[in-house]
């Protein structure tokens, strides 16, 4: 555990910027890199997104079998990369509130500052309330069906001005996008926000109808969206906000209404994720939607989370490739994942930040564009949640005196998002030893990015090979690295 107490120890100083303007086209890679430059995070020292020394590129040719080594060939390109953010949820926001200003914008500048932090610039939010807020609530009165009453004044006190705050550390820009977690309770069949339940043909175009309303109430206030899923986890009867569509109620839904709501509202530009849920299920509903015309035309994605049935580091990641390797033209964006059973004196736990390493490499590998983790902020009980299903959070803080606990969960995401930038391709990564896991990208200026993660207990001194150079490395236990060149 990484603790921060009273004002803001600077994180620039570990967490230099890349060199190199961001450029819109992608620039021809040429290998001209003399050296590498190596940051590091690793269990058991004090290395958090830490610079060490750079190693030089020598001529080296053909790897015996017994050398290992990280092979890069940045000439050979794949998806093109959107951003990795994380969810600005009321929890998130009523915890930012109860801490002194210096730390407020010491996390805000944590997760969206480029040079102070760790350079986020992907956000998602809940349309009205979700368990991670204090209590349940909509934007209308009940029956309104006209939509008459709607109005977001509940996010005015707290969830708005943290989004706009991390807007403007990051640049005055960060991409949005808004996600439901159920209709209101007098617009399904079991008269209730939470346990399931289902949206009742009756208010459909209501339902789509208020996706639009919360939009415009975003923009009016120069919040820009640039996307929305259909429906938070639609196969899940939860204690808390929860609403249940098959694959053929999503599908229908978006080609009878929500998709040509979002083009008669002239929102036809606004980016729609399908299914928002677990990678088990998520070829049927891939399949179910995109093989309907009508309806895969409205849907530039399918979001998916991490909570699906899994031991240890076996996540369902062979399920990415069958729908990306089939539907070729649609995005894959992980949308939500956090560590759930929150325990306080567990927040130092390395394998919190190994489950995202795993995930972010092997999510990427498998053809996703974009990377969402879940509450960017929660308090010491893991919430506030209404319905106790406390959570981790990359960042904690303890309102009871202040202090700002960073999880080594906040790293690991660090070595991917402070370095990738948008725009950038995944190029051919991959290594000869099962220890080391690898992804790469090339930025959009030439710069390569290469990330190792080791999550097993051995020293692996290995070689990153590019195109007849190497350069000699070291990948400590329990450890994740990233190299520039």
């Amino acid at each position: 555990m990484h603790k921060k107490l009273g004002t803001a120890v600077l994180l620039a100083a570990v967490l230099a910027q890349p060199a190199g303007a961001q450029k819109v086209t992608l620039r021809p890679y040429t290998h001209t890199s003399k050296e590498v430059a190596v940051y590091t995070t690793a269990k058991g020292t004090d290395q958090r997104l830490s610079q060490g020394s750079s190693v030089p590129f020598t001529p080296f040719g053909q790897p015996l079998e017994t050398q290992v080594c990280v092979f890069v060939d940045p000439s050979k390109t794949f998806q093109t990369f959107l951003g990795i953010g994380g969810a600005i949820t009321d929890a998130s926001a009523e915890t930012l509130a109860k801490l002194p200003a210096a730390q407020q914008q010491e996390i805000i500048d944590a997760y969206y500052n480029p040079t102070k932090g760790i350079g986020y610039k992907l956000a998602r939010t809940t349309i009205h309330s979700c368990d991670f807020s204090s209590g349940s609530y909509t934007y209308v009165a009940d029956g309104d069906k006209e939509l008459k009453t709607f109005s977001i004044a509940h996010d005015e006190q707290y969830r708005l001005p943290m989004i706009k705050k991390a807007m403007t550390a990051a640049g005055g820009k960060l991409t949005l996008y808004v996600s439901p977690w159920s209709p209101p309770a007098w617009m399904k069949d079991n008269k209730s926000m939470l346990q399931g339940g289902k949206l009742l043909p009756g208010y459909r175009q209501a339902w789509a109808n208020y996706y639009i309303k919360y939009i415009q109430a975003l923009e009016k206030r120069d919040i820009p969206v640039w996307g929305l899923s259909v429906q938070n986890e639609p196969m899940a009867k939860q204690t808390w906000e929860s609403c249940i569509f098959t694959a053929e109620e999503e599908r229908d839904f978006i080609k009878n209404y929500l998709g040509p709501t979002l083009h008669r509202a002239g929102m036809q530009g606004k980016k729609l994720i399908a299914w928002d849920h677990n990678r088990d299920l998520i070829y049927q509903r891939a399949s179910t939607i995109l093989d309907d015309p009508e309806a895969a035309k409205y849907v530039w994605g399918i979001g998916y989370h991490w909570y699906e049935t899994w031991t240890g580091s076996a996540m369902q990641f062979g399920n990415l490739e069958r729908v990306q390797e089939t539907y070729p033209a649609t995005n894959l964006i992980f949308t939500e994942g956090t560590v759930e059973k929150f325990d306080f004196s567990k927040i130092g736990d390395w394998s919190l930040g190994e489950r995202y390493g795993t995930s972010l490499v092997n999510d990427f590998n498998a053809g996703t564009v974009a990377w969402t983790d879940w509450n960017v902020l929660l308090d010491e009980t893991g919430g506030p949640n209404h319905v106790g299903n406390f959570c981790y959070a990359p960042i904690i803080a303890d309102t009871r005196n202040g202090q700002v606990h960073y999880t080594n969960s906040y790293y690991y995401l660090g070595h991917f998002s402070k370095f990738i930038q948008p725009g950038a391709k995944r190029v051919a990564a991959s290594s000869n030893r099962d220890v080391l896991q690898t992804t790469a990208f090339v930025n959009p200026n030439g710069q390569v990015v290469v990330v190792v993660l080791n999550t097993t207990d051995q020293v692996m001194p290995y070689r990153l090979w590019v195109k007849g150079q190497a350069a000699e490395t070291v990948s400590q236990p329990h450890s994740i690295m990233t190299l520039l060149f």
